[in-house]
């Protein structure tokens, strides 16, 4: 079952007059990516739910087998527990993805989640023992309360709703920021934000507020607030929401990455070009971040009910500045970094790999954009239909299931690379693939 706000979005547009794809295309086009979901649930589940240890196992090689020391970390182990929540509700006639729902949502609780001070974990071993230190973050935390509230709307079971309160209230206590707004994304065991110090590597994120953590905290609270239309909730979600639009979005369409706490963007522009590379991690466009955050504020202001034609404009202009400036013209799909250099016209490609996360949200937004701006359909259809092409090529694994992490037309070794690890599971794929299904309803 797919979210209402969604639907709504779509229906609103149903009735516009303007020249449609084919229904057969839509058909087609809509029963090969049922097929590429199928598929790869079947690769994952039930085979990583671990049942001697609790939660999932996270580290496949390119064939499914089962490799590595297996450590648990609360994203990947959030993500499959939300994976299973909305499948389960999906296909009603497979059991086993309730039940592994269920099995995620004990390791949460009983595992991940700090007894002593509260809030989730980051990472620990395959036993639970907590590994890496012991801070955590904002990001790792917003995947818990996305699952929690996805796991609630499918079993209704209250002890997921009641943490994912508890959650939520814990970064409102210990990473909301009630003077500049916003989270601090690394805290320590005990809540308290890291700040930086001299000591800090410049290529270090250590103290930024940032884009990514905001966008997935807006997916979150959009999640929770189906299930807990909170006053509070409603606040955070709207704040959010105009950080990412009217602060982190650039007036020409992409994301600043990272911030001072007071929301000054961290910026190496003006520093020569060697040190602009080495900074890379820090400062550059990352166009798949800009196309998956188009479509999530898009759905944001739509559960919260948002009246501003605002949202819809940046939202487009963020999809129209990726195509204009991050596209292969040639084979289709959406490089992974880009730079305005101050001394070179226009935008450089400085990596272009093609990851996998970047094209499968690429696709959702462009078929939701095919439909949302209907005078521009046809445009943002045939991108799709490319990228398609480009993702059925290159990026999709059709003799050992799932999706490549990255392009093998531009990096063929990748062929043999991990199907899965702590930071590649299913949710990317599954979010943005049964979203591209709804759109090609319309």
């Amino acid at each position: 079952m797919l979210r209402i706000c969604l639907v709504l979005i779509l229906l609103a547009f149903r009735s516009v007059s303007f020249c449609q794809p084919n229904a057969a295309e839509k058909k087609k086009f809509s029963e090969e990516i049922e097929r590429t979901i199928t598929t790869m649930l079947d690769k994952w589940y039930p085979q990583s739910i671990d049942e001697e240890y609790g939660g999932f196992l996270s580290t496949f090689t390119f064939d499914f087998k089962p490799t590595g020391e297996q450590d648990k970390m609360i994203v990947s182990q959030a993500r499959h527990t939300w994976t299973n929540a909305r499948a389960a509700m999906r296909y009603q006639n497979k059991p086993h993805y309730a039940k592994a729902a269920s099995h995620g949502f004990q390791f949460l609780k009983n595992v991940m989640w700090d007894k002593t001070y509260g809030g989730f974990y980051q990472l620990v071993d395959r036993k639970g023992n907590v590994k890496g230190g012991d801070q955590k973050t904002a990001y790792g935390n917003s995947f818990a309360i996305y699952a929690l509230a996805a796991y609630y709307a499918q079993s209704r079971d209250t002890a997921a709703l009641e943490l994912a309160k508890k959650a939520f209230n814990w970064l409102e206590k210990h990473s909301h920021d009630p003077v500049h707004k916003g989270y601090f994304q690394h805290m320590l065991r005990d809540g308290t934000p890291v700040q930086r110090s001299g000591n800090t590597p410049s290529e270090s994120d250590l103290g930024y507020k940032d884009q990514n953590s905001s966008i997935h905290l807006l997916e979150a609270f959009t999640e929770l607030y189906h299930e807990w239309p909170d006053p509070l909730l409603r606040e955070r979600l709207l704040e959010m929401l105009l950080l990412i639009r009217d602060k982190i979005v650039t007036p020409k369409g992409y994301m600043v990455l990272f911030f001072q706490p007071d929301w000054t963007p961290v910026s190496f522009a003006d520093s020569s070009e060697a040190v602009i590379l080495r900074h890379r991690y820090i400062d550059h466009v990352s166009f798949g971040h800009d196309v998956e955050t188009a479509f999530l504020l898009i759905e944001a202001a739509t559960a919260a009910k948002l009246d501003d034609p605002k949202t819809l404009v940046v939202a487009k202009r963020m999809v129209d500045h990726t195509l204009q400036n991050g596209w292969d013209n040639n084979l289709g799909g959406f490089y992974d970094q880009g730079y305005y250099f101050k001394n070179k016209p226009g935008i450089t490609i400085i990596r272009a790999g093609k990851n996998w996360w970047s094209q499968v949200e690429g696709l959702n937004t462009l078929l939701f954009m095919s439909v949302v701006f209907p005078k521009d359909r046809n445009a943002y259809f045939d991108k799709s239909k490319k990228l398609w092409e480009y993702s059925q090529a290159y990026m999709i694994d059709h003799e050992n299931g799932d999706w490549y992490e990255e392009g093998i037309d531009h990096d063929p070794q990748r062929k043999k690379g991990l199907k899965g690890h702590i930071w590649k599971a299913t949710y990317h794929q599954y979010r943005a693939l049964t979203h591209c299904i709804l759109s090609l309803k319309y």
